[in-house]
């Protein structure tokens, strides 16, 4: 047999073609990094740690009951890491939960009560219309309205912001209505302005809704839920009407009106836009769609039925979670099951419930009481010393909002207002008045819901909101209290 030409060493045992080596496995998925810092985790332990011991001691040296100073311990860690921010939002949350109930610190339906509550469901309602405002572009409609040759500067556009939102507040007595309203419209108007998230422009925006939403409302009856808690507890417990107009002239003209002026000058301080911007030209310039007609009947209702909820006597939650249902109804179509999950976010609403469970927890376990009633057996009040008198309560106030909420305050302080009256010489109506200037300062944004849920709706970190409210209460104390005192001496409030 002949060889194969050219394959002299070719061997017939062999194929033609050698197999290909096989291929080596593909290396498996890079696992995701990690979500912040582990050293968050540690510190966050030594600030528990840190607060659970300062707790101890000092309930060991009062002689104070266990479960009070678990209690403390816990409300005190809460607040603490809700301040600080060492963890996320969220997580501080679910630990205050998780800590209640397995360490027996209040009853699960205490604990879990911020989800039963009607600011829980008015906030749910309140994000799925206003994810049908900006689905159905009804929210960008009402930016034309409202902001139309509104916005040649930046500090025009945050004045235009907060009287909206302070004016809105003689109308709708909801403060967390009306950041649901506005907050979709700013969102919109921000974005025709080119302010990306995380700009100071964005920041600043939505951080006058959340303080102008609050803040001077709290001189307006009964525009938020601490002026109406006040209303009822002065009625309830003292037989005291509070009236409309002298309530509105005395608190407005300083910490309403003059407070606003001064949250516009701090929000361009802190988050500046520099240089001036163009007239925005209306760009909605179609007639309003079906969808958008629907809405615009379903807000108008809603909003009617916030302003008359005195007269017929149903919660701005129930209105506002029936908005929600119809947004929600098969054939009106303005928000499809697919944006309801995706879009209505489920962090801001964990976030208040925590808030809205830690401020019944200070309540049930009598943690606010006993030490509103240790401070009264302390403090240095005395007849006759009326400047030190109300800066003695007003100090105590402070101290107590930090605790808790500050919706939750006036329940706590007005059945110590007779003690107190007594105590220092002032009429009792004096003394439950200066409720407002203690829960119109926020120190920090977890005092109050509202501005929380304002500041998730935006998408404003707590760093950003802790520095403005700092700020503000440092003015406030500085400069708008003392105003403030002059101002009820003019007008006899105060001896």
């Amino acid at each position: 047999m002949s060889a194969t030409p050219g394959r002299a060493d070719a061997r017939p045992d062999l194929p033609d073609n050698p197999p290909t080596p096989p291929v080596p496995p593909a290396p498996p998925p890079r696992p995701a990094p990690l979500a912040g810092n582990p050293r968050d985790s540690v510190r966050a332990a030594l600030l528990i740690g840190a607060c659970i011991g300062a707790v101890w001691l000092a309930g060991t040296a009062l002689h104070a009951p266990p479960a009070l100073i678990w209690a403390a311990a816990l409300v005190l860690s809460t607040v603490c890491c809700w301040a600080v921010g060492v963890l996320p939002e969220p997580t501080a949350t679910l630990l205050f939960f998780l800590c209640a109930v397995v360490f027996h610190i209040a009853p699960p339906t205490v604990v879990f009560s911020g989800f039963t509550s009607t600011a829980w469901w008015l906030m749910f309602g309140g994000a799925v219309t206003g994810v049908a405002l900006r689905n159905t572009g009804l929210a960008l409609r009402l930016a034309d309205i409202i902001f139309h040759k509104r916005v040649g500067t930046y500090p025009q556009v945050i004045a235009t912001v907060a009287g909206s939102a302070v004016g809105l507040a003689f109308l709708m007595p909801s403060t967390t209505g009306r950041v649901l309203l506005l907050m979709p419209i700013v969102l919109a108007l921000s974005d025709r302005l080119g302010f990306a998230p995380g700009s100071n422009g964005r920041i600043g925006m939505v951080m006058t809704v959340a303080l102008a939403s609050y803040m001077p409302p709290t001189t307006i009856l009964p525009a938020n839920i601490p002026n109406s808690v006040l209303l009822g507890a002065a009625n309830s417990l003292y037989h005291i009407n509070l009236s409309y107009g002298s309530y509105l002239l005395l608190h407005f003209p300083v910490l309403g009106a003059l407070k606003t002026v001064v949250l516009i000058w701090m929000i361009c301080k802190l988050f500046p836009e520099k240089g001036p911007m163009a007239p925005q030209p209306a760009t909605v310039r179609t007639a309003m769609g079906a969808q958008e007609r629907v809405l615009a009947v379903i807000l108008a209702l809603a909003v009617a039925g916030f302003a008359t909820d005195a007269w017929h006597g149903i919660s701005p939650a129930w209105i506002s979670l029936a908005a929600c249902i119809i947004c929600l109804l098969p054939g009106v179509g303005l928000v499809p099951p697919k944006a309801l999950a995706e879009q209505v976010h489920l962090v801001p609403l964990i976030y208040v419930a925590g808030f809205l469970g830690l401020g019944a927890v200070v309540e049930s376990t009598g943690l606010g009481s006993a030490i509103s009633a240790g401070l009264l057996q302390v403090l240095p009040l005395a007849p006759g010393q009326t400047a030190a008198n109300v800066g003695t309560i007003g100090a105590m106030g402070a101290v107590l909002g930090l605790l808790s909420t500050l919706p939750a305050l006036p329940a706590v302080l007005t059945p110590l207002a007779r003690d107190l009256a007594t105590a220092t010489g002032l009429p009792l109506e004096s003394v439950l008045m200066l409720q407002v200037p203690v829960f119109s300062t926020v120190f920090f944004p977890y005092q109050s819901p509202p501005i929380v849920i304002a500041m998730q709706l935006g998408g404003v970190g707590l760093r950003h909101g802790t520095r403005l409210c700092l700020a503000m209460a440092a003015v406030t104390l500085v400069v708008l209290l003392p105003l403030d005192y002059v101002w009820w001496k003019l007008l006899g409030y105060l001896p």
